[in-house]
């Protein structure tokens, strides 16, 4: 069996240790344009901020750890054409400009995506930088000691990340964002507000509400970003805007998204027969909805990865879908949240409700406790769970996880107020707070029943 891999970042490096490892026979090429693969791109924030020191850590595999699996890499080439019909590829070797033809028995589509780029008068400035990959971040990291003045486009996970990086690094910030809010596809404003007067109170610029429209400079360099509210004096802008999935290679010849979002089936196959895809290339099912979305995230890459091996030969284990669960720390705030913001369950016509707390999370006789903001949403009439959210300058993040669980399972949120949850006062209360969120969301009335007959 021939395969070929085209990307090799989350997905593709999950797919690529798999399939060796459940098919030793088989004929592996990888096709890598960069000249590094594997590198956690989540990390750029931390390698930037200077908590991670050696950025070796960021990369899980290489091209020899693949080799010691019998996997042929071939780094810095190009994919340039793809014909799924005659199951040919035309790579281009980026060293050398040389170009040839490869056939494949089954295709795995690891392409992942690439931030957006706006086509804005003065793009071509020096300065303007992007935020995805290992060589983006050495270049922010040597750019960002040269000046004193950085501005952020984009307040998403990664722009809020790096504002911070940036804040301890000493700079002077600017975040600047077209949304009213902050971390507006993952948090309501219950907690987003908190955040943004954290930010403030570390004397980072908030400037939300604003599009940038252009970029102004001198001698070549970047000096101003111009918004639909006014200007922003800079010396080193840093894009974060959001991404697009790679996906030329196969417009025409699969079924896509509008966005060139790759759709699978649960066997992670793609309308073309043996052509498979997983990663930021293509779209995840999101369960709290049902329908098919975009949700680039390292998590669903290593999981859909891991099940193209899986299902290459034959369709074995199906994809559960995904509710989006992700995490962030902004300075002394742990934040999580997974599934449909209230905002977002308005925005897609659900009848939604949701139920709010703010307690301790663990007994007040204890010598500390920390207080909890927990926030579920659910369903009106169903009373299913359809997302939730956490903060705490205690670590309970992996709360999240288990809410993640429910919605994967279709709980209500009145199931919510009875699981089974230990009680040590060393960790919660005897109601655990998402049983809390539970009881407080459960009818203030009950409807009178007859009596039964005896």
């Amino acid at each position: 069996m021939k395969v070929a891999v085209i990307g090799c970042t989350h997905a593709g490096t999950a797919a690529i240790v798999n399939t060796a490892q459940l098919y030793p026979d088989a004929e592996i090429t990888v096709y890598e344009r960069n000249d590094n693969i594997s590198f956690l791109s989540c990390g750029i924030a931390l390698y930037v901020g200077g908590v991670v020191k050696d950025p070796q850590g960021l990369f899980y595999s290489s091209p020899e750890k693949l080799a010691e699996l019998g996997v042929k890499t071939n780094m810095r080439h190009e994919v340039i054409a793809v014909d799924t019909k005659a199951k040919t590829l035309r790579a281009r070797n980026l060293a050398n400009g040389q170009e040839f033809d490869d056939t494949y028995d089954k295709l795995i589509m690891t392409t992942g995506s690439w931030p957006i780029v706006p086509k804005l008068e003065g793009m071509d400035l020096d300065g303007i930088l992007l935020s995805k990959n290992y060589n983006h971040s050495n270049t922010i990291i040597e750019r960002a000691q040269q000046v004193n003045r950085i501005t952020v486009v984009g307040a998403g996970y990664i722009g809020v990340e790096l504002v911070e990086a940036f804040q301890m690094n000493g700079k002077q910030v600017t975040l600047i964002d077209g949304e009213e809010r902050i971390l507006s596809k993952y948090l309501d404003e219950e907690f987003t507000a908190p955040i943004e007067q954290s930010l403030k109170d570390h004397g980072i610029t908030l400037a939300l509400g604003e599009k940038v429209s252009s970029f102004v400079g001198e001698n070549g360099k970047v000096t101003k970003v111009i918004t639909s509210k006014g200007e922003h004096e800079t010396e080193l802008v840093i894009l974060c805007i959001g991404f697009r999935p790679n996906t030329e290679l196969l417009k025409g010849q699969v079924e896509m998204l509008p966005n060139g979002a790759i759709v699978v089936n649960n066997y992670m196959e793609t309308s073309a027969p043996d052509v498979f895809a997983a990663g930021d290339s293509c779209a995840i099912h999101y369960n709290p909805t049902g329908k098919n979305a975009y949700i680039p995230l390292a998590t669903n890459a290593v999981r859909m990865g891991t099940l193209v091996a899986r299902n290459l030969v034959a369709q074995t284990i199906p994809y559960m879908g995904t509710q989006g669960t992700s995490g962030i720390k902004i300075y002394e705030d742990n934040i999580a949240g997974t599934g449909l913001t209230e905002e977002a369950a308005k925005g897609e016509g659900m009848e939604v409700d949701s139920v709010m707390i703010t307690d301790n999370y663990r007994p007040e006789f204890m010598p500390t406790f920390e207080q909890v903001q927990l926030k579920v949403v659910f369903e009106r009439a169903t009373r299913r769970i359809l997302g939730a959210q956490i903060m705490s300058k205690m670590d309970l993040t992996q709360s999240i996880n288990t809410i993640s669980v429910c919605i994967q399972n279709k709980m209500t949120v009145d199931q919510l107020a009875f699981i089974d949850f230990f009680f040590q006062p060393h960790y919660n209360k005897p109601w655990n707070f998402l049983n809390t969120a539970g009881l407080q969301a459960l009818p203030k009335t009950l409807a009178a029943k007859e009596p039964a007959l005896v």
